[in-house]
């Protein structure tokens, strides 16, 4: 019987009047890739903070790797490596103190050079000021901090921001690696392409409340978010659509210039749509398929267009923590967002 690497129960934060996270139920699987989605000021961060023991909960408990967080802080921490939303650096130091003090602190083995060369840090740039970087340099290098020990869990909040397509595709290789050598990983995202490239299971936070927990395929089909064959015919294609919408799976057919779009909820009224159409001896020009994504299974779930979800990308919550991403992001200030 494996261990859950993460669960919460009734995990409840309140500032005031305001509740930023409501009653979480939550269980990360030991080894699975975790995707936690939600606009900014769902609650991500402040759920990050509370696993952390950064901040502690109004209400509720919570246990990562099988410790409780507030009664054995130190012993999750020693197991978890983080790459924290809104991290600071010592921008006079250089990159290679940062990854000698982290190798420090965690006791790690292992060498700087192949921790730079694996987040695709240039051994040059590493002995120069963290002032001097950019931000994808300084993701870069934090990301590389959060690899040092071999954690047995990555907690990674916002991971891509600054970040290229290519250093976006090397965080996701990372993942991919790490998952396979049996490392859980856990991070937080507003955006959601790059969740779906990854992910075992998606959790969606809307408002401080959990609304759903499942794989991508799951979330399809739970979501009524159909996707759609589209099949370019020659000739009128409103003379074919009605032929279809007796399959079974199909939800919608619509015909305009030219095009049948096919909307299905089960994958495989795709196939007999195409085959009632050559049967029927309609001349199919092309045909494309074109799957629900990520996008709109957020917007089905949560009611917030998917363009939204990433809009102020700062931390997302209205009272943040600041952390120092060399000490393993204790917190040194709260601000108010």
């Amino acid at each position: 019987m494996t261990m859950a690497a993460i669960e919460t129960t009734d995990l409840t934060k309140r500032y005031g009047e305001e509740t930023a996270l409501e009653t979480l139920e939550l269980t990360v699987e030991e080894g699975e890739v975790f995707g936690f989605l939600g606009p900014n000021g769902a609650g991500k961060t402040t759920t990050i903070d509370l696993l952390l023991d950064f901040i502690r909960p109004s209400e509720g408990s919570a246990t990562v790797l099988g410790y409780d967080t507030h009664e054995e802080t130190d012993a999750v921490r020693e197991r978890v490596g983080i790459l924290p939303d809104g991290f600071d650096l010592w921008e006079r130091s250089s990159g290679s103190r940062h990854l000698e003090f982290a190798l420090d602190s965690k006791g790690g083995t292992e060498s700087p050079e192949a921790l730079l060369e694996r987040v695709g840090l240039d051994l040059a740039d590493a002995e120069r000021p963290v002032g001097d970087y950019s931000k994808g340099m300084k993701q870069r290098l934090a990301m590389a901090m959060a690899l040092v020990g071999d954690p047995d869990l990555l907690v990674l909040d916002e991971p891509s921001s600054g970040l290229d397509p290519h250093g976006i595709r090397t965080f996701q290789e990372i993942i991919r690696e790490e998952a396979a050598d049996g490392t859980t990983v856990f991070f937080s995202s507003h955006i959601l392409g790059q969740v779906s490239a990854v992910c075992d299971r998606v959790g969606i936070l809307d408002d401080g409340q959990l609304v759903t927990v499942d794989t991508i395929a799951g979330l399809r089909e739970r979501s009524g978010v159909g996707s759609s064959l589209v099949v370019d015919v020659a000739g009128e294609p409103s003379v074919q659509r009605t032929s279809l919408t007796d399959i079974g799976g199909v939800t919608e057919v619509t015909a305009d210039d030219g095009r049948l779009r096919v909307t299905y909820a089960d994958p495989a009224a795709k196939a007999h749509a195409i085959h009632r159409l050559v049967e029927s001896g309609t001349p199919i020009v092309d045909f494309d398929i074109e799957e629900a994504t990520l996008e709109d299974l957020f917007s089905a779930f949560t009611g917030v267009e998917a363009e939204s979800v990433g809009e102020g990308a700062a931390a997302d919550e209205s009272k943040a923590t600041r952390r120092t991403a060399a000490d393993g992001g204790v917190a040194d200030e709260e601000v108010v967002q």
